[in-house]
């Protein structure tokens, strides 16, 4: 049986009510984050935390619970589930309202709701094979910095790429790859790793942010630069990062084979580096 968090008490997730009042419902008025768990602990929590608190303060809730009362909340969370891996789902809405009305209500509680779920079982890097991708113009809004529960638009454009018959949809903007629907986006060129910079055009992502600690780290080559519509498609390697999916390189881009088909040499060097965090942190070395 799953155990869930709502408002301060833990109860069986098909327990769990939210009102129809709530924001979250009526407005997609909230913020979210999904943080891995490997052997029982939270991976980069200090990371989704700061992250947390950067999309409460951007859409003005008060945040509802301190950083040492989050890391409490979501530790005994995942002491109730069942699974060494786990995805933990936090989301913060405003909160319940007398009225559905567009202007903030005064003294509104915030709604505070956590999940567990199971992760599935890691594959062996060499039976990786890549995954296949499409491209599609960007017809989300302009803060999508913000982890916001209003992603209608991300879910349209990750459901055209499964009708397509891939895997993700890397979005186009002004003629420039930004990202994936529900992913940071790399590609490799002549050996130099390349993300976009950070910015209202992409998710700051924290498996991104941690690849980026890794290369400098680890001695290989990479900037932070715009990537054009032309370099994606010429690059030598592609890669989609989330928390859940890890590193998927991406093999075949809108018919265009990329990597010979194959995941390429920089792709591997790197997922043995994460999958190193990994073991560190199932260890107790890392958070």
């Amino acid at each position: 049986m799953s155990i869930a968090f709502l408002n301060g008490e833990f109860l069986p997730l098909e327990d769990a009510r939210v009102p129809v009042m709530d924001r979250g419902f009526l407005f997609g008025d909230g913020v979210y984050e999904v943080i891995p768990v490997y052997a029982g602990k939270l991976f980069r929590l200090d990371h989704h935390l700061k992250r947390l608190r950067n999309s409460l303060d951007a859409i003005r809730i008060e945040k509802p619970l301190s950083n040492e009362d989050w890391k409490s909340m979501l530790n005994e969370l995942v002491n109730r589930n069942e699974g060494a891996d786990q995805a933990v789902y936090l989301q913060v809405t405003r909160g319940v309202a007398a009225k559905r009305d567009h202007a903030f209500p005064p003294d509104c509680k915030p709604t505070v709701f956590a999940m567990s779920s199971s992760m599935p079982p890691s594959v062996d890097i060499d039976k990786i094979s890549g995954v296949t991708a499409v491209t599609f113009p960007d017809n989300r809004w302009k803060l999508c910095n913000i982890k916001a529960i209003t992603l209608l638009p991300n879910v349209l454009l990750r459901q055209q790429a499964i009708d397509a018959g891939a895997a993700e949809a890397i979005l186009i903007r002004d003629g420039y790859a930004v990202e994936g629907a529900a992913s940071n986006l790399f590609i490799v060129k002549d050996g130099m790793l390349i993300t976009p910079p950070n910015g209202p055009t992409l998710l700051p992502g924290v498996t991104r942010d941690l690849l980026v600690e890794l290369a400098a780290n680890h001695a290989i080559p990479f900037r932070e630069a715009d990537i054009s519509e032309a370099e994606l498609f010429n690059a030598d390697e592609i890669w989609l990062t989330s928390s859940t999916r890890e590193i998927s390189p991406v093999t075949l881009l809108d018919e265009t084979v990329i990597s010979d088909g194959k995941p390429g040499p920089v792709w591997k060097h790197m997922i043995s580096l994460y999958q190193d965090c990994k073991s560190a942190i199932r260890r107790g070395e890392a958070g």
